[in-house]
């Protein structure tokens, strides 16, 4: 499973918007790694950021 993936999953489990410190967390990626992730996330239309540094997959 890549960063991205495993960030996707921990926002899923989650289930509400979580900050980059929490999805390290939950997910077990580095937080510069977790960061990477959510920055091509956002690109790619995946999770957006309802608040600042904040994060959550788009429904």
């Amino acid at each position: 499973m890549d960063n991205s993936e495993a960030v996707l999953k921990a926002l899923s489990k989650a289930g509400k918007a979580l900050k980059g410190g929490e999805i390290s967390d939950l997910s077990g990626v580095a937080k510069p790694a977790v960061d990477k992730a959510l920055k091509d996330l956002l690109k790619q239309n995946k999770v957006v950021s309802p608040k600042r540094c904040y994060y959550e997959i788009i429904k």
